[in-house]
Formats: C-alpha cells, sequence, structure tokens
C-alpha cells in the first residue's frame, strides 16, 4: 500500500496548473511547425508562425500561452492500492488549483454559481475533477485547462443506430463549421461515440485531452480519426478561419459500448492552444 499525502497532490496540481497554461506540450509544437510547412495559404502561413511564435514567448517567460486559461479540467487515475493521508483528496486537487492559478497569476475564470449572481470564486476553483480506480499503487494527474471560447461550441447529438457512420461523420461536421473562426484554429477535435448522454460527452472531453500524437488502438476507428480530420481540412477554415487547409491538426475517437437503440455521438474542440501536463506519483 502506498502512501500519498495531500499536500503532495496539492503541490503536483498547482504546478500542472503552470505548466499547462504556459508551456504548449511539445508535440503540439511539432505539430504546429509541420502544418505551417504543408499549408499553402501564405495568409495561413504567417498566422501558424505567429501561434508557434506566442508560444515560444509563453514558454520563456512563463505567462500563459491565452489571457483564458479556462477552467481547471482534471483527470485522475487513483490506484487501488494507494492510500490518501492527511485529508481529503478532492480538497487537496482544488487547493492545488487556487494555488496554481493565485501563485501563477492566471486569469480566474470560474463562477461559483451559473445563472443569477454569477460571483467570481477568485481562485479558478472549484476543479471539473473526474475520478477513476484503477489497479496498482500510482496517482496519475493530467491536467487540461478548457477555455470558454472552443468550450462552448462543444455539441451532443443523440443518434439513432440507423443514423450510422453517415450520421457521425454529420454531426462532427457541422459541429466545425458552427466553430468556425470562434474556436481558434487550427483546432484539435475530440469526438466521442456511444455510452449515453453523460458518458459520450466525457469520451469527447477524455479525446481533447490525448497526445496529439496518439492513435486510437482500434484500426477502424484510428481510421475513423483520419477520415473525419481530411473532412474537416476541406472546409477551408483555415487558421484562425482566414482561409486555408490547416483547420485542425488532429481528430481523435473515444468511444463506449452503447444501448441498442442509440448511437450518442459528442464532439468537444480544442483551440490551438491543446494545453494539458500530466504527472504520476
Amino acid at each position: 500500500m502506498k502512501e500519498i499525502h495531500v499536500d503532495t497532490i496539492r503541490d503536483a496540481v498547482a504546478g500542472l496548473a503552470k505548466k499547462a497554461c504556459c508551456h504548449l506540450p511539445c508535440d503540439m509544437v511539432e505539430a504546429l511547425r509541420k502544418a505551417q510547412k504543408n499549408e499553402p495559404s501564405p495568409v495561413g502561413r504567417s498566422i501558424i508562425g505567429q501561434l508557434l511564435d506566442n508560444a515560444k514567448i509563453a514558454a520563456v517567460e512563463d505567462v500563459p500561452i491565452c489571457q483564458d486559461t479556462g477552467l481547471a479540467v482534471i483527470f485522475a487515475d487513483v490506484g487501488q492500492d494507494v492510500h490518501i493521508t492527511g485529508g481529503s483528496f478532492e480538497d487537496a486537487v482544488n487547493e492545488g488549483v487556487a494555488l496554481g492559478y493565485v501563485s501563477g497569476y492566471l486569469r480566474k475564470s470560474s463562477v461559483a454559481e451559473p445563472l443569477f449572481e454569477r460571483k467570481n470564486t477568485g481562485d479558478n476553483t472549484p476543479a471539473v475533477l473526474h475520478t477513476r480506480i484503477v489497479p496498482g499503487d500510482s496517482l496519475r494527474l493530467r491536467l487540461a485547462p478548457k477555455g470558454a471560447g472552443s468550450e462552448n461550441k462543444s455539441v451532443v447529438k443523440m443518434l439513432v443506430p440507423a443514423d450510422g457512420l453517415e450520421g457521425v461523420r454529420k454531426v462532427v461536421l457541422d459541429a466545425v463549421l458552427t466553430a468556425g473562426p470562434n474556436s481558434c484554429p487550427p483546432m484539435v477535435v475530440g469526438v466521442g461515440i456511444g455510452g449515453n448522454l453523460e458518458l459520450v460527452a466525457l469520451l469527447a472531453k477524455k479525446a481533447c485531452a490525448r497526445d496529439i500524437t496518439s492513435v486510437n488502438p482500434d484500426p477502424r476507428y484510428a481510421a475513423l480519426e483520419e477520415e473525419l480530420l481530411a473532412m474537416i481540412n476541406k472546409t477551408g477554415i483555415g487558421p484562425q478561419g482566414l482561409g486555408g487547409r490547416t483547420t485542425a491538426l488532429k481528430v481523435h475517437v473515444e468511444w463506449a459500448p452503447t444501448h441498442i437503440a442509440s448511437l450518442p455521438v459528442a464532439v468537444n474542440i480544442n483551440c490551438h492552444a491543446a494545453r494539458h501536463a500530466e504527472v504520476i506519483l
């Protein structure tokens, strides 16, 4: 049985918040460089160059890549042989988010109540926390800040099996066309298929938080990822919506078993700042 103190979790989450908001993952930087080289539009190439310059400045000066440092979405895989000591796991995560966002001078975007008062919590808590109990004696934390510009373009559609693959294609394409320039392309598109209403949205969010070089292990869904990417890049939306071939850098698909009468589909979009950071304790 491994013991992990809540202070260790708090400090780890604080570090992840600052790292994710200020340092674009290396694989994302490389994807942008490749896209710039292959983009036929001079305007598109210039825009991607500016995005690369922005990411470099953010990393060197340790400042946010984007002013919208988002809600802190955290995926936690807790080993069943881990014993968390010294307090509550969820409290430690929220304390870490508060510490990271306040000490890192990151924008606090969370309001305590969504409809009437909408008063800012002042420290970007609470986190959006998704916890799984998994085999092993380690604690894996992945923090993916999610800004509203891309999040607001999310879509969930409850299709029926007769809609099939063509229905899935339409949901994804319609979501991208509706988002247009508002999700700050080039984007990473997460697609969830299956499950039920709440699970399909979570699948799409998990897909968005994957490393950009990752591929679905099922060859059928890996092929679908490539097909959807090609379809999206034929729209001509281009970098920042000003035209070009590079509307999306990657499409990730996650799936789950579903009901015999259902075919849920969800789309979640990441802007060009597809931020995430991970630690294993």
